[in-house]
């Protein structure tokens, strides 16, 4: 082991700008692992989402525009927007604190956020759905336009 240590100093120095970015990657992976680990809240596909709305009667928040929303959107999901969450406007969920909330938006890329929040606000079982609508539609599962 002795005798490579000295190679590894000096490809460290020739070499500086790849170990400060392999480094830098290493870094951002534990970082990612760790947040993961201990967010409260999951990112699902459209398979578990299925099974948790069929299963157990899990709650789907729409988080998109009413204008969106309208256009299609999960059946029984209730349009909520990320504001209303934030300033803890959520009124007509408080019930389902106890239910699996499956959070959604367009792309899967906000729903996150708003989902971290509801965890904060004491919703035991929070989801967010990966991809969003576009990957709901993407996968040819149903739409609706009736608003529940």
């Amino acid at each position: 082991m002795e005798e490579y240590l000295p190679l590894v100093v000096n490809f460290a120095k020739n070499h500086s700008l790849m170990v400060i970015c392999w480094f830098a990657v290493f870094f951002a992976v534990i970082y990612t692992f760790v947040q993961s680990a201990m967010s409260k809240t999951k990112t699902i596909n459209n398979n578990e989402a299925i099974s948790l709305i069929n299963n157990e009667d899990a709650i789907v928040i729409d988080l998109r525009s009413i204008e969106e929303f309208q256009k299609g959107h999960i059946i029984n999901s209730l349009n909520i927007l990320p504001t209303e969450i934030k300033n803890h406007n959520i009124g007509k969920i408080e019930h389902h604190k106890e239910k699996p909330v499956i959070v959604v938006c367009a792309t899967g890329l906000s729903a996150k956020t708003s989902a971290e929040l509801l965890a904060k606000q004491g919703f035991n079982h929070v989801y967010s759905l990966q991809e969003g609508i576009n990957g709901w539609n993407t996968a040819n599962l149903p739409l609706t336009r009736k608003h529940k």
